[in-house]
């Protein structure tokens, strides 16, 4: 039987994240991964950082959780960490004395925003160095990350670059177990959550829990990283003009909070240490929108009899329908959403779909109805409700 824990039930709940790249690479305009160019530590100066500003938008954007990127393959350490010299201590920023992990933990207990660290394993030439040396270096740098700032309730592993070195995952996993019992880790190792497979932020049709990795059935819930940006996780000069359209914002909800998955959209923080005006007016613009079309459910009347949900309404345009099944093993697999024509006629299937997980949003050609049914392969609990959400 797999294993359903509390937090990961949690992080669906979650449903919107915000990812924020921020680092040296930041302050160094076209740099890629892996392109072992060097960035030099006297760039990194951020003249009017605000990590409460990167927050505060997530939360009023509607976000319930943040990650930030603490090192990425470049190895610059985000905080001051005694494991590297290349690290915020040696740069100009205060001096020396600034610590941008610190500022980020600190703004999401202020907002009420769930704090996640995403950390990449590989860096630049690690996979040169002998391995238990580095295993060591690692282990050492994610204890400061896990034991300097209080709870973190999510740790993101990038596996990028990874491939050519073995790590001593038992050793890894039990090290970060025991600094947090109850952290939720991102995809690799001994993961909660999975990555979807791509990084365009959409979900397939069906996107099952229980899942088949490493070795067993796990319950795994699925996210959905994406850019706000064409090209650029980190903050460039040359792309604002591709920071992406509220229709595009809307295909990337349905396609995943409203196909199971968490939406996790990155905004790269600009050189100043603040959100570009363009990121951060759409994102408002986003989480302003969807709380506009789904915030007000159609009054209804809810009923079931074995796998039949019936919801009765007023007579009234409908073309949304949102479900929700009790999360357990055994998973919905297919359903039907038909609707009974006012004012009179035999009802038709106005959307088929396959699993619903946390959050189902089926979308149809508005019909005018006094009565919807949910039709379900199986007995089980399923909670609907009916919108209307007007698009022209």
């Amino acid at each position: 039987m797999a294993i359903i824990k509390p937090e990961q039930l949690a992080f669906l709940d979650w449903e919107f994240g915000v990812f924020f790249h921020f680092g040296i690479r930041t302050f160094c305009e076209g740099h890629r991964d892996w392109d072992g160019a060097e960035m030099p530590l006297s760039a990194f100066d951020p003249a009017d950082l605000c990590c409460d500003e990167w927050i505060e938008t997530a939360r009023d954007a509607g976000a319930k959780y943040a990650v930030l990127v603490c090192k990425h393959h470049d190895g610059f350490a985000n905080w001051p960490s005694a494991c590297t010299s290349y690290s915020v201590r040696h740069t100009p920023w205060k001096n020396g004395r600034g610590d941008v992990v610190r500022e980020f933990t600190d703004a999401c207990r202020k907002y009420g925003v769930k704090i996640g660290l995403y950390y990449s394993p590989a860096q630049f030439g690690s996979v040169h160095m002998d391995a238990k040396a580095y295993d060591d270096y690692f282990i050492r740098q994610i204890r400061e990350l896990l034991t300097g700032y209080g709870r973190i309730d999510y740790l993101w592993f990038d596996g990028c670059g990874s491939e050519g070195h073995q790590y001593d995952t038992a050793r890894i996993v039990a090290q970060i177990r025991a600094c947090q019992p109850e952290i939720l880790l991102f995809n690799m190792w001994d993961p909660d959550t999975r990555w979807i497979g791509n990084e365009a932020g959409v979900a397939d049709s069906p996107n099952k829990l229980m899942v088949g990795a490493l070795g067993a059935q796990r319950f795994l819930p699925a996210e959905c990283d994406c850019r706000m940006r064409e090209e650029n996780w980190f903050f460039s000069e040359t792309d604002a003009h591709t920071v992406k359209t509220l229709d595009e914002l809307m295909g990337l909800y349905y396609l995943s909070v409203g196909r199971g998955a968490n939406l996790l959209l990155n905004v790269g923080p600009d050189r100043r240490g603040r959100l570009p005006e363009a990121d951060k007016a759409m994102l408002l613009e986003f989480g302003k929108t969807i709380r506009a079309q789904f915030a007000h459910p159609i009054a209804c009347e809810c009923t079931r009899e074995a796998k039949t949900l019936t919801l009765a309404i007023t007579p009234q345009p409908v073309n949304h329908v949102v479900l929700s099944e009790t999360i357990t093993e055994d998973e919905i697999e297919a359903f039907a959403v038909c609707a009974f024509p006012h004012p009179y006629g035999d009802p038709i299937c106005v959307y088929r779909g396959t699993t619903i997980g946390h959050k189902a949003i089926c979308a149809f050609p508005t019909i005018k109805t006094g009565r919807l049914e949910i039709r379900l392969d199986r007995e089980k609990a399923v909670t609907a409700e009916a919108h209307y959400i007007r698009r022209y």
